[in-house]
């Protein structure tokens, strides 16, 4: 095998990892859109989140509840160039309940990761829900919520 055909293979054998007890089903489907918006974040790419998102999708960041793709993108690419410059989003599923075939509901636990971290300081652990609908045989955001566990 080539260096890089095994390169491929190790990266896809990780990203499988991300799917936890969901590798398999419509769950494990419809946990690509948030697979995608972590990944995402972590590349601080505000433009691709927001593709993410469905048109009238909603992210409530602390107090704010930004509505729709351009609210979404814009107030990420700010903060991208300020105070979660470097962070990385980190959250392992709890539960993933289909509410529809094309309709899922998930809840995590994480939180944000500084740049130097390599875990989820207490400060900064969340709850976090996703909403995820198929739309044009894709997953997508409908909402993202973001709650502090406090301990």
């Amino acid at each position: 095998m080539s260096t890089k055909a095994a390169s491929l293979v190790t990266q896809a054998k990780q990203w499988a990892t991300n799917y936890g007890a969901y590798s398999n089903g419509e769950e494990g489907h419809s946990l690509t859109a948030p697979l995608r918006v972590r990944a995402n974040w972590d590349a601080g790419d505000a433009d691709a989140i927001a593709a993410m998102f469905t048109d009238n999708g909603s992210m409530l960041m602390g107090d704010e509840q930004l509505k729709g793709r351009e609210e979404i993108r814009s107030w990420l690419a700010d903060a991208f160039a300020g105070r979660y410059k470097g962070t990385r989003m980190r959250f392992e599923p709890v539960e993933i309940k289909m509410l529809h075939r094309d309709c899922a509901f998930m809840v995590a636990e994480g939180g944000l990761l500084l740049a130097d971290e390599d875990e989820v300081a207490p400060e900064r652990s969340s709850r976090i829900t996703f909403v995820s609908v198929r739309a044009d045989d894709d997953w997508r955001v409908l909402s993202y919520q973001s709650s502090p566990v406090k301990g």
